[in-house]
């Protein structure tokens, strides 16, 4: 089977070599990860760079394809680059969506002549949305520690805890289970406070009678999961019943239309058809999913407002339709999904009926 950077090697278009330094990137074609590090990836050119910190780390990690470089300085990494370019003129490929400006200038400084530098656009990132087996299997890894957090913490109650003390409690049951870390600062909103899609938890009681979204996940081994639920503290009153069972139906119906070869538009549009005909369109504004793996939010993206693109099997998405009604609360409901050829896997273990508690 061909490395990372052999089949990056191979998306190659009118550039001879690419210079990756986002650092996710540089974890998925090398296996480095550190906090300073750069990737030169060509037909002829494997190197990594790193400073005088990471000598020890780089030689545990970075796969042996990778000549490894060392700088006197942190910030010393570019000045190495050209001396390990084939020679001739050539065309260096850098990540325009992760260089600035001024490190931009910096390197056009610094290289010579010779080297002529071309942005691209998402050449590491659509390798990353179609994961291997071994990505998958510590995404659902990942997915299974968070959901026994969440079902350990939600277990003991809620009511008289603050949001900030169950998005704590959360966090501290998925580190004790073994996560790296949470894979994002958890949401729990509770009553009205629901009705903000990223709510950031407060030191506010939960109370009898509220609906309540939590919003978490764990990152494990560096893979991350993502998943929400909506809880009701006691009896949630009618209204809420039904608007959970409306966006339940969604979230069902998007499930169920991932496959390979479905459009991510077709998808989004699919769950929000079901939302639409039950008079809430206007409270569903944001896109039904996204891809999850080293980083939270990665390709594809699930949305009316992206572009189109067909899913392929290995892309891990997100299937999450939300009806968030201003000044009362909100409803989200979000599994984890693999995506396969005629179908889709869950991974997402959480009964999605409404849960009731304490």
């Amino acid at each position: 089977m061909s490395s990372r950077a052999d089949r990056l090697t191979a998306r190659l278009d009118g550039v001879d070599v690419l210079l990756v330094a986002e650092l996710v990137n540089v974890r998925y074609l090398t296996g480095y990860t550190g906090s300073n590090g750069i990737a030169l990836v060509g037909p002829q050119t494997r190197v990594f760079i790193t400073d005088f910190r990471y000598v020890q780390q780089g030689g545990e990690e970075v796969l042996p394809e990778f000549d490894r470089l060392v700088a006197d300085a942190p910030q010393e990494l570019p000045d190495l680059i050209e001396g390990a370019l084939p020679a001739g003129e050539l065309r260096l490929g850098f990540e325009a969506e992760h260089t600035s400006v001024r490190a931009h200038e910096r390197l056009r400084e610094l290289l010579s002549d010779r080297v002529a530098l071309a942005p691209t656009i998402g050449l590491v990132e659509r390798m990353r949305a179609v994961k291997e087996p071994d990505e998958i299997a510590r995404i659902r890894a990942a997915t299974a520690l968070a959901d026994a957090a969440f079902e350990s913490v939600v277990g003991q109650g809620l009511a008289g805890r603050t949001e900030r003390e169950i998005a704590l409690a959360i966090e501290t049951d998925m580190r004790a289970r073994g996560a790296d870390r949470a894979g994002f600062d958890a949401i729990v909103a509770a009553g009205p406070h629901g009705a903000l899609p990223h709510a950031q938890p407060r030191d506010e009681e939960v109370k009898a009678g509220d609906v309540v979204v939590i919003d978490w996940g764990a990152q494990l081994d560096g893979y991350c999961s993502d998943c929400t639920r909506t809880v009701a503290v006691g009896d949630p009153g009618g209204e809420a019943g039904e608007i959970y069972e409306l966006v339940l139906e969604a979230q069902l119906a998007g499930v169920r239309a991932v496959a390979a070869g479905r459009g991510t538009r077709e998808i989004d549009g699919i769950a929000r058809e079901v939302i639409e005909a039950g008079g809430h369109g206007e409270e569903f504004g944001h896109g039904l999913g996204h891809g999850v793996g080293l980083d939270i939010h990665e390709a594809p993206t699930l949305s009316r407002r992206a572009p189109n693109q067909e899913l392929e099997a290995g892309n891990v998405v997100t299937i999450e339709p939300g009806i968030y009604l201003p000044g009362r609360f909100g409803v989200r409901i979000e599994d984890l999904v693999v995506v396969a050829d005629g179908g889709s896997e869950t991974l997402t273990s959480i009964d999605k009926q409404l849960t009731v508690v304490d």
